[in-house]
């Protein structure tokens, strides 16, 4: 059996989740490629660790699916559940597990769409 050799560190984290978003038009193969999820074999072939890249996408975007963990355990960590309410005032409030989640900064404006079912945000060059 031909063993395997390492090319390149894979992306993990945010910088996955930015450069997923970025290649959206390719396949999860040409995907888990081109972040860095591929060795090549003693004979030169190559191998897609598929995943090995689905698992990266999971962590980074806060699921572990190895966790025994209850929510009493979870204190102090709140992650988002990307529903949020109308104010009395009638101001919707999106709070910083979303801002920085979205690697936004102060001042930045964002044009509103509405969708059948949604609200887009999207941001104004």
């Amino acid at each position: 059996m031909a063993r395997k050799k390492k090319q390149t560190q894979p992306l993990t984290g945010n910088a996955l989740i930015e450069k997923v978003k970025q290649l959206s038009e390719l396949t999860r193969e040409e995907k888990a490629k081109a972040c860095g999820y591929m060795t090549t074999e003693k004979d030169g072939s190559e191998r897609i660790q598929g995943m090995a890249f689905l698992n990266a996408l999971l962590e980074a975007d806060g699921i572990d699916l190895n966790s025994h963990t209850s929510k009493g355990n979870d204190v102090g960590r709140r992650r988002p559940s990307y529903r949020v309410s109308v104010q009395a005032n009638g101001n919707i409030l999106l709070g910083k597990a979303y801002t920085q989640a979205m690697n936004l900064k102060p001042g930045e404006k964002f044009a509103i769409s509405l969708g059948r079912k949604h609200i887009h945000l999207n941001k104004v060059a």
